[in-house]
């Protein structure tokens, strides 16, 4: 049996963050799957498709994605069901993600911190060879 998929698509808001009472992250999203032909109006829909990310994956998702982000995600097909505060039993189809691709770069407007100004002492302009002593290595 396989239950494979792989999706790519828009996040349509920011990964929410939790944790279980052990400490294990878990990080829930929703991404907007464009379908691959148009409508009668010649419109194009899309599929919003509920996700579920775990552990350090999960950490990385939420910290270098955001609403709008196009991302590609590898997973499987889970279903599940639980019984709300109302005494009802609710369905859940998501994709349970394995691993994810960040499919566009950071434009500086979406940079959330400024970059230090501070000098890289490492750095080589390529104008002049870089100049050490092997006195001052530590080994």
């Amino acid at each position: 049996m396989i239950n494979r998929v792989v999706l790519i698509g828009r996040l349509t808001k920011d990964v929410e963050l939790r944790y279980t009472q052990s400490g294990v992250a878990v990080g829930t999203f929703s991404l907007a799957v464009n379908r691959q032909f148009t409508n009668a109006s010649g419109e194009r829909e899309a599929d919003f498709i509920n996700g579920v990310i775990w552990r350090k994956a999960a950490e990385n998702f939420a910290n270098f994605t955001h609403k709008g982000v196009l991302v590609a995600i590898e997973g499987r097909i889970q279903t599940r069901n639980y019984e709300d505060k109302n005494g009802n039993r609710v369905y859940v189809t998501e994709v349970v993600a394995d691993n994810f691709s960040l499919l566009e770069k950071k434009s500086d407007s979406q940079q959330s911190a400024p970059k230090s100004q501070a000098p890289d002492p490492f750095a080589n302009s390529g104008n002049k060879p870089i100049d050490i002593d092997p006195n001052d290595l530590p080994f």
